[in-house]
């Protein structure tokens, strides 16, 4: 068996199929356990090498079956099996509906009636197709809880008969907060993958940006719509540059500029103009308002680090949090020098001591006063910390000077 093969066959399809399923189903869990019984089926029957040369089509059959299957073992849900029986049939492979199917994912997935933690495990494990192990670790938790928690939360949707579908226009602005922080996670976990292999997900990053793009054409009036569409344009820009030809990170001070793509920071900058002409401010505007900024600069050096430092307090009042508070230490430092920005992180050591960009930070300021000893014990706590495979990459370069 090709495993290299079976894996970017989950990563290219699993997301479509597990879609496909619970909009017919109206089941994320059930669609979720179908989709993983499909896998482990491959698994079993493409060990001696016979791998089908349409797997998507494969997968999607065998999906649909296992579903069935599970389906007449509860000897419940009739009314779902007949409706999974009737499209036995159905052509999967179109993409016509696969965007809707999988924005009523995860809209399902950001139900009301389930915690916010609860709504991001559940997306990230349904929608973005991590396993249990990575989500766990993502929210530095114990991998038995974090598979209780997801246990409950399919179960509440259940409980809940949460539709699989984006709901009514009315109903929009009420669920809107859940699935832009959702989508946002989706977009940073291609952007910079929490773990695994493979430094970067493409195609999360993708589907990130455009269920965006689907949110806008629902609420096209939408100012923290546009402003996450903004923002994810704006990173997507810098998307070629972030790693090099042997798949290192490379930080943005350091990234090539005039590979850039222009078409989409000026796109982004029209979103943003539109967003902030509504008078309605809100994070995500705030946040593409910062990276305009970046991307505007000539260069690293003449970035306007006073107007991001002020974004950053803008953005410290609408959502209070130390990793604001830890970025706007980047612009102190720029602004006021590594003194000054130090003396703004070392208070938020007791919330971010787990966080590995905290000690990434604490290293450089250390670096730029001299005191390396301490530098290189931020960075190793930093090294310790990292998951991703091209930041751990990065900061060892960093040590090893």
């Amino acid at each position: 068996m090709d495993a290299a093969r079976l894996e970017r066959a989950y990563h290219e399809e699993a997301t479509r199929i597990r879609a496909a399923l619970a909009a017919r189903l109206g089941d994320v869990g059930l669609a979720e356990d179908a989709v993983q019984d499909a896998f482990i089926e491959a698994i079993e029957h493409w060990r001696d090498g016979e791998i089908p040369v349409n797997c998507g089509g494969w997968l999607a059959t065998t999906a649909r079956r296992k579903a069935i299957d599970r389906l007449r073992r509860a000897r419940a849900s009739q009314e779902k099996l007949a409706l999974l029986a009737a499209t036995m049939t159905d052509s999967w492979d179109g993409t016509d509906t696969a965007d809707d199917e999988l924005l009523g994912m995860i809209f399902a997935c950001c139900h009301p009636a389930l915690p916010r933690e609860s709504q991001i495990a559940l997306t990230l494990r349904a929608v973005c197709g991590l396993t249990t192990t990575q989500i766990a670790a993502a929210f530095l938790v114990a991998e038995p809880a974090m598979t209780q928690r997801l246990l409950r939360a399919r179960k509440t949707l259940r409980a809940a008969h949460a539709d699989v579908r984006v709901p009514d226009p009315d109903q929009l602005e009420g669920r809107l907060a859940e699935v832009l922080a959702v989508v946002y996670l989706v977009f940073n976990e291609g952007y910079l993958a929490s773990a695994g292999r493979q430094p970067a997900r493409r195609d999360l990053a993708a589907q990130a940006a455009t269920l965006t793009r689907l949110l806008h054409r629902l609420m096209p009036r939408e100012p923290e719509v546009l402003g996450l569409l903004a923002l994810l344009l704006l990173h997507e820009s810098r998307a070629a540059t972030r790693f090099d030809g042997w798949g290192r990170l490379v930080r943005l001070g350091e990234q090539d500029r005039t590979r850039w793509n222009k078409p989409l920071i000026d796109e982004a900058t029209r979103l943003l103009d539109q967003a902030i002409a509504m008078r309605s401010p809100g994070p995500y505007q705030v946040q593409a308002a910062i990276a305009a900024l970046h991307a505007q600069a000539r260069d690293y050096e003449s970035t306007d680090w006073r107007q991001i430092r002020l974004l950053y307090d803008r953005l410290q009042e609408l959502t209070p949090s130390p990793v604001v508070l830890l970025n706007r230490a980047v612009a102190t430092r720029y602004v006021a020098g590594p003194q000054a920005a130090l003396a703004e992180i070392e208070p938020l050591a007791p919330e971010l001591d787990g966080y590995r960009l905290f000690h990434a930070l604490r290293a450089g300021l250390l670096t730029g006063l001299g005191r390396e000893d301490e530098a290189r014990t931020a960075s190793e706590r930093a090294l310790a910390l990292a998951g991703n495979p091209a930041e751990r990459e990065l900061l060892a370069r960093r040590l090893s000077f």
